[in-house]
Formats: structure tokens, sequence, C-alpha cells
């Protein structure tokens, strides 16, 4: 399946003055990501920079070669792209760990994300913490990364985006959780994926809305679902990539 437009973009939101979210991609390996990052000015980001080179580098050692030893995990059941993506974030969020646990809490840094690879037409995708991604097929969402927030121990009724505090991330616990899904793609497919920094102040019917509109490319889809996230109040990073097949 041929990727045929794709678009991104990362902005530091409306009130904040460093962006500790970024995303990645690598045409060649079909190797996409977006990252939340969290730890401050001089923390959060330059660990979000480092995850995406480790992340990246790690990836492309193991893909690259179908008889390659899984370090850390393997799973029969798992496409080598799936292994890979898997044994990629474990590398890097046992290396941020490591780094963490001899600083300060204040001076630690971490990281959601959503890592996702294509083969043929098979899109893998694996989460951690409060990043979410979405497939679009025939004007229906479905959400096939589930964000891993406060959100869903809350009863309250208080701001969503109050609830978004990551319940895991890379470099934050010993044990990384994450989430890993395989959707078969066809012609006509989306996927996006994306920060709390947008899913967190639209709803899902405004997504739909906004990858069914008609625009002149992914790009500005895209650029018009960020600034409706500021527009309904976005006080945090943003960051967002769209894939389409």
């Amino acid at each position: 399946m041929r990727l045929k437009a794709y678009a991104a973009q990362t902005h530091q939101g409306p009130y904040l003055q460093v962006n500790e979210d970024a995303y990645e991609f690598d045409f060649e390996n079909d190797l996409f990501m977006v990252l939340d990052g969290f730890g401050g000015s001089g923390i959060g980001d330059r660990a979000v920079e480092k995850l995406k080179g480790e992340i990246k580098s790690f990836y492309t050692q193991i893909s690259d070669d179908p008889n390659a030893t899984m370090p850390l995990y393997y799973n029969p059941r798992n496409l080598l792209e799936g292994n890979a993506i898997i044994n990629s974030m474990m590398n890097a969020h046992q290396n941020l760990f490591k780094l963490n646990s001899a600083k300060p809490v204040n001076q630690r840094a971490g990281s959601s994300a959503v890592v996702a690879a294509k083969s043929d037409s098979l899109m893998v995708l694996v989460g951690v913490g409060n990043c979410c991604a979405y497939h679009y097929r025939q004007g229906t969402l479905s959400k096939i990364i589930v964000e891993d927030t406060l959100k869903h121990l809350s009863k309250g009724q208080f701001d969503t985006r109050f609830r978004s505090s990551p319940m895991n991330a890379i470099g934050m616990y010993p044990e990384l959780g994450y989430q890993m899904r395989e959707v078969r793609l066809l012609e006509g497919d989306k996927i996006i994926m994306m920060t709390d920094g947008i899913f967190a102040s639209v709803s899902e019917e405004e997504i739909l809305h906004h990858l069914n509109r008609n625009a002149p490319d992914a790009q500005e889809r895209l650029n018009s679902l960020l600034k409706l996230s500021n527009a309904h109040g976005n006080l945090d990073n943003q960051t967002a990539m769209i894939l389409e097949f």
C-alpha cells in the first residue's frame, strides 16, 4: 500500500515558550512517530530529541535484518516491525530511566509517544502515555491507540485538559507500559496520530469533520485542526501527523 500524502505539524501552543512535543519520520523505512515530552525547558525538549534519534536508530538496525535477535522483547505473533518498534522503545526507555534515576525528581524527563511502521499493507502502531491514534476509513473514525491517562480513572466533571496527565511514559517507571495495534490498510485510509494538546480540546466528531473537509492537501486539514484546538482553549504543546493512503 503506497503512502499518497503526508503531513505533520508541531507547535508550542498559544501560551508556552518551549515545545516539548516533536515528530519524526523515515520514509525509507516507513517509520513515523509523534512524541509528547515533559520535564520543562532544557529537560523535556532535550529528552524528546534524544529519544527520536535512539528509537529511529535502533529500529532501523533491527528491521533491516529479518534474522535479528530481539535483545529485549520477542513475540512470534507480531510482525518483525512490531517487535522492532517495541524493542526500540524499550531500549530508549531503559536509557532514559537510568538517567532519571540519578537525578532529583524535578530534573527528570519523560515522554509519551505513538510510533508506527508500515509493512506492505499493514500498519503497526505502538502507543505509550498521553498520545493517541485514529484510523479513518470511508467516513468512519476509529480510535486504535487509546491514551493512557488519568481520564480513565476519574469520574469527575472537571476540565478534560487536566485529566490528560500520562499514567505511563518512556523514562517514567521501571516497566514500560504500552499498547500495540495492527491495521490492514485499504485504498483511501488515513492514520492520524496526535498529542493531548489537540485531542484534549477537540471532539472525535470535529476530528472526523476535518479529515472529511475539502482542503487543498493533508497539511491544510492538519493546520485547521490545530487552530480549532487553540480556539477551544488549548494551553499545551500540540503535535499531529496524518498519513493518507
